[in-house]
Parts: structure tokens; sequence; C-alpha cells
């Protein structure tokens, strides 16, 4: 009754929700996700899951009528529970048809189904006898069905209600075989016509109704891929997704949602030949969504860092030479680094940047030090503000996200050292400017990687075996392009789960 009552809502939405987009729709593209023909052949692969699905769940109807036949009157049947008893599927081709449909042909379904018939009839004589017999039938069937991409609701939509089943084989088996052969006949003539039709209506039903739920399965799963806690990726379409010949495309708008945050973009660089058709999968991302996610992190406070203990440490002890035992000294005052705590923080936005060499990142960024006496108050002992500039080349391997750091800039803002108040010792400087080149940026980014390897994993990326990944990065904008291999149980647990 539940799935009933969820397909009238989807007819529903079919008919209410339509979409509407500007005269120049890449303008407004922050994302786009483009699937190839190898890439749809993969997942055909899937296709027999999901038909298997469609005929075990699909509702038959009870079939009831009558027949008169000479010399025994009237003769009232029902065929009542009937169901699908065992189903193999021998091939499945995919085609995309450009601008038109994904076009799948399913060939040699062998189904078989199981239910009662029941019948009676009035004998000339008044004689009236009722009967019930368990019944198979035998078919061998090939499925064409045209799928559509539309938008509805500002998410791609799948519409396979372009359907049809053609019967090569339609053979009834009464139990046993034992009742008379005019019964048979008479039954068998009826079932390949009204059986025929049954058929085609629930199963065509029931696989379109799991295109639409598979096309949101997809969206939900994207749409949590791009969310963490308040801060979120719209991922609502920009266009209509397009069909060509060797690859399904869709544009997405990409704005990030953050409270009150307003994030504006119409001036994308997007093009359709910026991608080619080489792997199975690519990913499109205009360098104006980092920026606008590195605005909602910073305004969500989660570019802070805090270093105490043994991590101080590490720091401050990148190499055992005279000025670093100096420096340490002159800001210390020997107080132990368990006894001392480091804060980093941005001071305003990051502003991000996607060049051929790799992603810059320039941020201002401000450190304070700050000793611990036992018993007293904490003491700053140094505040500096500056600003970096780091440029990054990302990558990933072995199911972890690599952050590379190629070369950086530090230009000190603000320098204010207890121990040198009046800035007379630029051995301190010079001291902290390596420090941070050699071994600061290295540890911020080292805390990056597996939070966000660890991010993406929660939303399952881990599930999927990504083969080849090259992450490219363009004046603008940032490729992702990839092979991979699907994981059958995410879609087994998915289709046992909805259904």
């Amino acid at each position: 009754m539940r799935l009933r009552t969820f397909r009238i809502f989807l007819v529903l939405v079919h008919v209410s929700a339509a979409c509407e987009f500007g005269p120049f729709p890449y303008s407004v593209t922050g994302i786009v996700c483009r699937m190839t023909k190898p890439a749809a052949l993969l997942l055909n692969q899937e296709t027999a899951q999901v038909i298997q699905a469609a005929f075990r769940n699909a509702k038959f109807p009870n079939i009831t009528g009558e027949r008169s036949m000479r010399l025994l009157g009237k003769v009232a049947y029902g065929l009542t529970n009937i169901q699908v008893n065992d189903l193999s599927i021998e091939q499945s081709e995919v085609e995309l048809k450009e601008n038109d449909a994904i076009h799948i042909a399913i060939k040699n379904v062998t189904a078989f189904f199981k239910g009662t018939l029941n019948y009676g009839y009035a004998g000339a004589w008044f004689l009236q006898l009722f009967h019930s017999v368990d019944f198979e039938i035998e078919s061998s069937i090939d499925l064409q069905i045209n799928i559509k991409l539309m938008c509805q609701k500002d998410q791609v939509a799948a519409d396979a209600s372009d359907c049809y089943l053609t019967f090569h084989k339609l053979t009834l088996h009464l139990q046993g075989d034992k009742e008379p052969g005019w019964l048979k006949q008479l039954f068998t003539d009826f079932i390949s016509f009204t059986l025929k039709f049954v058929l085609k209506s629930e199963v065509c039903n029931e696989i379109n109704f799991l295109a639409q739920v598979l096309a949101n399965f997809v969206h939900d799963l994207a749409e949590n891929f791009v969310r963490d806690e308040g801060i979120s990726v719209d991922i609502s379409l920009a266009s209509v997704p397009l069909i060509k010949a060797n690859y399904l495309e869709s544009h997405h708008k990409g704005l990030v949602l953050y409270k009150n945050y307003s994030d504006v973009f119409t001036d994308s660089v997007f093009s359709p030949s910026l991608l080619t058709e080489s792997r199975m999968l690519y990913f499109w991302l205009s360098e104006h969504i980092l920026n606008s996610l590195a605005s909602a992190a910073f305004l969500d406070k989660r570019l802070e860092l805090t270093i105490r203990g043994e991590e101080l440490q590490a720091l401050f002890e990148m190499e055992d030479t005279e000025a670093q035992r100096n420096a340490v000294q002159m800001i210390f005052q020997g107080t132990s680094y368990n006894n001392s705590v480091a804060k980093v923080w941005s001071l305003a936005h990051p502003q991000i940047s996607v060049q051929p060499e790799g992603t810059v990142v320039k941020s201002l960024v401000a450190v304070e030090v700050s000793t611990l006496p036992m018993g007293e108050e904490a003491l700053m002992v140094l505040y500096m503000e500056k600003e970096i500039t780091v440029t990054i080349q990302a990558a990933y391997a072995k199911k972890k996200l690599i952050l590379h750091p190629l070369d950086s800039r530090i230009e000190f803002k603000v320098f204010n050292c207890t121990a040198d108040p009046s800035e007379n010792d630029p051995s301190i400087r010079n001291f902290l400017h390596t420090m941070i080149s050699v071994v600061g940026i290295p540890e911020v980014i080292s805390r990056i990687e597996p939070a966000l390897t660890s991010l993406m994993n929660s939303k399952g990326l881990h599930l999927f075996e990504i083969r080849n990944p090259e992450i490219i990065t363009r004046k603008g904008y940032i490729i992702v392009q990839l092979d991979f291999s699907f994981p059958n149980h995410l879609l087994l647990d998915f289709l046992q789960n909805t259904l």
C-alpha cells in the first residue's frame, strides 16, 4: 500500500514540477557531472537486479471472467495469487540515443509465474461443479525500455514509461496436467491475451517507479556527499540533463549554503569542450565553489587550530642549530612545551584561485603563543599576523586524499614578541619564517588531509573502487576524472530497504 501511494505521488510530481532555466544556463553552472558510455555499460550490468526487483515486486491483480461452453453451460474462472516464482535474464544491452533516451534492450527473460485457478460451471442438468487448481506459467520475454532524463523539482528525474514487452513463449501448466484438455486449452487461450496485458502494465509501471526511485536515490547520495553539518552545496540543476551518443551530462548550480551566507554565481567558464570522453566519469568544479566553501568554513569557525605539548615541540625543534635554540629560549623563556600552547586561526576569508600549476590559497593568518606557568595566568609571549600564499596539488590514492604544497610565500603584517619588543633582533622572525615554511604549512595540511578523507569516507566514497583518479587544475576550474567499479551490494541494499 505504501508503494502504491508513493507511485501516485510520483505521477502528481511529474505533472506539476516543471523547471525553469535562464537563457544562459552555462553561466550559472558550478558543477558538471559527465558519465561516458563505458560507465553506462558497467552500470547496465546491474540492470538484471533492477528488472528482477520489478518483476518480483509487481502486484498482479486477480483475473476473473466467464465463458460459455457447449454442453457445459457457462464457465466462471478466476486467477488469484499471481506471483513470480523464478526469473532469469540472459542478456542486457544499452544504447545512448542522442537528444532522446537511454535505450535498454533486455533479451530472453525467462519468468515462471504461479498462482491458483478457480473455476466452476453449471451443466445442462443443473449440475454445478467448482474446482481449484494450482497453475504455473512459463514465459519467455524481451523488454525494450527507453529512459528519458528530465528536470523535476530542480533535480534529475527518469521517465521509463516508454516500455514494451514482447512474448516469445507463454505456456500454462496446471497442477499435474491432469485436468481435462478442453480446460487447459480454454484458459491457455484466455491467459495468452489477458496475462500479456496485465504483465506489460504492471511490470512496466514497476520499472518506471524504480527508475524514478533510483534517480532520487542517486540525488540523495550526491546531496549528502556535499553536506557537512551546517554547510552544504546546492546541486539543483542549472539546465536540462543531456543525452549524447557517448555520454550523459548534468549541470548543477553549485551554490554554497550556510546560514545567512549569500552565494551568487553568474560568470561560469564551463563549456562542454572542456571535458573529454576517454574516462568513465568526470566532475567539473568551478573555483567559485572552493572559494565559497572556504568562506563558509571561516564563518563556521572551522579554520582554527590549537597545538601544544609534543606537537608544539616538533614544530619549534625542526632542526637542532644554535639559531633555533636561541630563538626558542627567547620566545619561551625556559617554559616547558607542555606548559605552552599555540593557537592559529584565519583572520579573514581565504582566497582561492585555481591555476594550471595547482590550487592557490591566500590567507591572512594569526598565530598566538602563550605560556602557562604553574599557578599563574597565561602569558602571551608571541603574536603575529601574516599573509600566507601556498600552491597545493591534490591527488587521491589508496582511498586517501593527498595534498602536496609546492611553494609558499609568507609576509609578516604584525609581529609582537615579548622577548624582543623593539623588534631589533631579526633572528626570531627569520627563524619563524623558516619554521612556518618548512614545518608549519605541512603540519596544517597534514591535519586537513585526514579530516577531508574521513569526511568523504563517511559519505560512502570508500565503498567504490576508484581506479586511476586524476585531479587536474586549469585556470578557474578543476576537473576530476576517473574510472570505477560499482559495488553491487550498494544496489542490493537499496532495493531491499526500499522495496
